[in-house]
């Protein structure tokens, strides 16, 4: 365990190391970072300039304009680091200053307003050198502001810029460190950090899908998202104003049943929502819960997943959302569009289980007020028993008595609707009966997964498993 230290010590750390210099950039909340680096002491040999470019004007004079005059934005923040950066290199002699490391400090954001309707938000970060000789390195978090009040927000705003400056330079060969100490002297409930992207040289080995994962294992965020390339993506950038189809599962690996459940799902949810799929946001979602299924989680594994599920052009979302309530409310906060589900029979029957909403004050009926909202849409995947054969779908899905009722009143208003246009073949490919084969180097499961997945799997030892691994688990 590290050692904490207050803002104060920590500016005045930097502000005495001799080789640490650079420019501080901070629009929307007042300069809250670098007065830390003033009232401690010994700047002056620390901070170049320190700036706050409010009107817009003459905002854009310096870093140019943006599109559909955005300005709290990733790219207006990156463009401020690397403008800075510019300007030190250009007019700070490195033959009169051997030695020092540069560094651009900036932040774009917005509090939050008078009326208390928005929170508040912005985008933070850091472009600096390790070494004096070496290219430079950039740490950029896009934070959400939870506080009340604008002055606690303007605090924290600050506290969080000294941590990512003193982060930078003490930890940036332990990242997953740098992360946790952004929240040093800053309460875990009055700031969500939702995306952060660590990219340079000092970062080289850095898997920034491992690095999101942090964000929501540290309960730092409840959700984050990767695109099929695997760079991290901004929520809101990903699900504002559109339609949004999800799947659950855990993929481990992904079979012919998953893809099929998903492109039935999906083919229906167009044509029920009369929407394109340019117009939707398809998305593969795993659970935290999921990946600690057996333990603490394998990050090999993890990468293992959804490396295959981006090969296969999807879309990732990493969530603590337990119940499928959450997941649906956490979308609505970004759209007013269609949202629709597919699920399997089992998720269902969980779905109608009252112990998981036992912390619920209205208890299962507002559970349901959240999933169910705007329409929202159920696909519902059949299920066959593998031991008596029969075939499992809304017709016969056997939920409690007391809920019967309500259960029907969702299926007759058409919120909980059966997928017709399945592949019976793939009813019977069941993934612990793949993973079982996977653990003891079988074969006869590579017919049952997406094309080219057998071949990954093989080629990475996908989820960490050998030949001599124990077989308890399949017990």
């Amino acid at each position: 365990m590290y050692q904490k230290l207050t803002p104060k010590q920590k500016a005045l750390t930097i502000n005495l190391d001799p080789t640490i210099y650079g420019t501080f950039a901070e629009i929307g909340a007042g300069q809250e970072t670098v007065r830390h680096f003033f009232r401690a002491g010994g700047a002056s040999g620390t901070i170049a300039k320190a700036m706050s470019a409010y009107d817009k004007d003459f905002s854009d004079a310096i870093y140019g304009k943006e599109v559909k005059n955005r300005y709290v934005t990733q790219n207006r923040l990156r463009k401020m680091l690397r403008y800075e950066v510019s300007l030190i290199e250009e007019r700070i002699s490195r033959d009169n200053n051997p030695g020092r490391k540069y560094f651009s400090y900036a932040n774009t954001v917005t509090t939050i307003n008078f009326d208390k309707t928005v929170k508040g938000h912005g985008w933070v970060g850091i472009r600096f050198q390790v070494n004096e000789n070496e290219d430079y390195n950039e740490i950029v978090i896009h934070v959400k502001f939870k506080e009340n009040d604008a002055t606690l927000q303007q605090e924290t705003l600050g506290n969080l810029g000294v941590n990512l400056i003193f982060g930078a330079y003490h930890y940036y060969d332990n990242p997953r460190r740098l992360i946790e100490s952004l929240y040093d002297d800053i309460a875990i409930d009055s700031l969500e950090i939702d995306m952060i992207d660590f990219n340079g040289p000092a970062f080289a080995y850095v898997d920034n899908r491992l690095m999101s994962l942090q964000l929501v294992k540290n309960n730092m965020t409840d959700a984050v998202i990767f695109n099929s390339q695997g760079n991290n993506m901004l929520p809101a950038d990903i699900l504002y104003k559109k339609n949004i189809f999800a799947v659950r599962g855990s993929f481990r690996p992904v079979t012919k049943v998953n893809i099929d459940m998903l492109k039935s799902g999906i083919d229906m949810f167009l044509k029920d929502a009369i929407c394109t799929q340019e117009e939707t946001e398809i998305l593969i979602e795993i659970t935290i819960s999921n990946l600690r299924a057996d333990g603490d989680i394998d990050e090999r594994d993890f990468l293992d997943r959804v490396d295959v599920l981006g090969k296969l052009g999807y879309t990732v979302i990493i969530s603590n959302f337990s119940e499928y309530y959450r997941l649906i409310d956490y979308f609505s906060h970004y759209t007013n569009g269609d949202i629709g589900v597919t699920m399997g029979v089992n998720n269902m029957l969980m779905v109608f289980d009252e112990k998981y909403y036992k912390d619920l004050s209205g208890g299962i009926l507002e559970a349901f007020g959240k999933f169910f909202r705007n329409g929202m849409r159920v696909y519902l995947y059949p299920y066959k028993d593998p031991e008596t054969h029969e075939l499992l779908d809304s017709s016969n899905l056997k939920v409690e008595e007391n809920l019967k009722d309500l259960y029907k009143y969702f299926k007759l208003n058409n919120r909980i609707v059966d997928i017709k246009n399945y592949n019976p073949e793939f009813l019977e490919i069941y993934s612990r009966e793949i993973l079982r084969k996977i653990a003891c180097n079988m074969s006869g499961w590579e017919n049952q997964v997406p094309e080219g997945v057998a071949e990954m799997i093989k080629e990475r030892a996908m989820f960490g498993f050998k030949n001599e691994l124990s077989l308890k688990q399949f017990s």
